[in-house]
């Protein structure tokens, strides 16, 4: 089974996905892994978008029982297709940018406060998630992720962020057994 779980940044896919991974036979890929180079600090260089699809593909169809954590709105077409089930993790602005907040000191620490391309890179960043909202923004935002939920060739569930982790796991656990009473 190919699940898939995509929201904002902040609202906890990679998390979620990490948990369904240590409760489950799932492996658990995070798109992050894919569309970022190893560097210290992370998140400074992309990788282009053949190269990484070409590694994830590889990953994805060596695994009977997946779950992928991230937003795949822009790596092409064929990821439509690609799911058995896709969960859109919906959190709340003021809740998820607390978070991000708290991730990216956690992230930098001290760095945060000396190192001036960190700090605007980090700025930056956080500019761009609190346009998640913004109707008229053209990064990843909740209205395209609500389109891209239309063409999506698969069952998608919306949970609600604030679950807590074993609701939100639970609740997985319970579509996945769904899904195979199915088959």
């Amino acid at each position: 089974m190919k699940i898939l779980l995509f929201g904002a940044s902040g609202s906890g896919t990679t998390t979620l996905g990490n948990e369904i991974e240590k409760r489950t036979d799932f492996k658990h890929l995070d798109v992050d892994e894919y569309y970022w180079k190893k560097t210290n600090p992370p998140f400074q260089v992309k990788i282009p978008l053949a190269e990484r699809n070409e590694n994830l593909k590889a990953d994805f169809i060596n695994v009977e029982n997946v779950v992928i954590s991230g937003s795949m709105v822009s790596w092409g077409k064929e990821w439509e297709t690609s799911f058995d089930l896709a969960i859109f993790i919906r959190l709340e602005k003021t809740e998820r940018m607390e978070r991000l907040k708290k991730r990216e000191m956690e992230r930098y620490g001290e760095k945060l406060i000396t190192d001036k391309n960190i700090q605007r890179n980090s700025k930056a960043f956080l500019e761009w998630t609190d346009q998640y909202e913004n109707p008229n923004f053209n990064g990843r935002s909740l209205k395209i992720h609500k389109n891209w939920i239309e063409l999506l060739k698969c069952k998608t569930l919306t949970i609600d962020g604030k679950m807590e982790l074993n609701e939100k796991v639970k609740t997985i656990l319970n579509e996945i057994k769904t899904c195979y009473n199915n088959v």
